[in-house]
Parts: structure tokens; C-alpha cells; sequence
């Protein structure tokens, strides 16, 4: 694979099947902020912790990729003229969600219940999660947005939003495994 080809120099991109569009284009958001996301994941996943979080992340890391194409094919170009799927790889199930589902239970199980809002921070790890978190919303609305002009398979949506509540829970239990506090957001009262 070529890194450079030039073609993009004047502000546009191709989508998968061929079909250019300006570099800020919905389409183009949505896809470059799971990429973004998936970094972000990728930052998680190089910190000190347990096997089975590394593990589960870099799961989440290679779904996100699969989003990407996803997102990256207009549904115009989904089919090819013979009839077949032009993304020839396995898409987003209700199976990858229900992962998700099963992760965030599992984790819940060792962590006292919440009562407040909690301000991120208070360990490096618990506070990249919670930019990841972050950038998962933002990739999530965008996604929206986008399903408003053009469809977009449903699971997507809904993988982004279990895949925030993950991260969410995510680090809450970075917190506890980094020996961090929990700081609780108690709103000032007007006196």
C-alpha cells in the first residue's frame, strides 16, 4: 500500500467505491472520530493493566476499525452490480454489543454503587479513559447526524453508545485497580 497518492491535496477524499467528497464531509467526521476514538483506546491499552481489560480493548480496537469501513462505504456503493456486498468482512452483531453488555456487568460487580456524578480524573490511566469516553460521544453524535442524511446501520449506533457506558464503567474500575479516588461533583448551592 502506497501512503501518499497525491489525490487528496486539493481537500477531497474517497470514500469506499470510489466516491469523493470534501475532507470535512459528515461521513468523513464520523469515521475519523472512531479512528480518533480508537487511538485513544490504543493509549488505554499501553498503560499498566490487567490482561483481560488489554485484551478486551484490543477486541474493541479491531470493531472500531470494522466501523470505520462501515462508515467509510456510502449506502450507494454497499452492493456491488453483481449483487454482492462490496465489505467483504464481518460488519457489527448484536453479538459485539452484547460483549460489551457482559463487560460492563462483569466490571460492575467490583464496584460500590454510584451516588453522584464523577469528576474524571485522579490516576493518568482512569483520566485517558475518560477522554476516550469523551471522543466516543462525540463520534456517537456524529454518527447521528449522519444517519439524519444517509442511513446508517442501526448497530453502529447503538455499539457507540454501550461502547461510551464501557469506557464509563471502564474507569471506574481503573479506578479502584490504580488505588485512585473517586471524586464525587457536589453542585454549589445558590444561599
Amino acid at each position: 500500500m502506497k501512503i501518499y497518492t497525491k489525490t487528496g491535496d486539493k481537500g477531497t477524499t474517497a470514500l469506499y467505491g470510489g466516491t469523493r467528497v470534501p475532507k470535512y464531509n459528515v461521513r468523513i467526521e464520523a469515521y475519523g472520530t472512531a479512528d480518533e476514538l480508537n487511538s485513544f483506546i490504543g493509549l488505554i491499552r499501553d498503560q499498566k493493566i490487567d490482561t483481560r481489560t488489554s485484551e478486551t480493548l484490543l477486541k474493541i480496537q479491531n470493531e472500531i476499525f470494522t466501523i470505520g469501513a462501515m462508515l467509510a462505504t456510502p449506502p450507494e456503493k454497499e452492493v456491488l452490480k453483481s449483487g454482492k456486498k462490496r465489505l467483504n468482512i464481518h460488519t457489527v452483531s448484536p453479538e459485539h454489543i452484547e460483549f460489551l453488555e457482559k463487560e460492563i456487568d462483569f466490571m460492575e460487580k467490583f464496584l460500590q454503587p454510584m451516588t453522584n456524578f464523577i469528576l474524571p480524573g485522579g490516576h493518568q490511566t482512569v483520566s485517558f479513559c475518560h477522554i476516550a469516553r469523551c471522543v466516543c460521544r462525540r463520534a456517537e453524535r456524529l454518527i447521528v447526524y449522519l444517519n439524519e442524511q444517509e442511513p446508517v446501520d442501526e448497530l453502529i449506533l447503538s455499539y457507540f453508545n454501550r461502547l461510551s457506558d464501557y469506557l464509563f464503567v471502564l474507569a471506574r474500575k481503573l479506578t479502584v485497580d490504580n488505588e485512585a479516588s473517586e471524586i464525587p461533583w457536589i453542585p454549589t448551592r445558590k444561599e
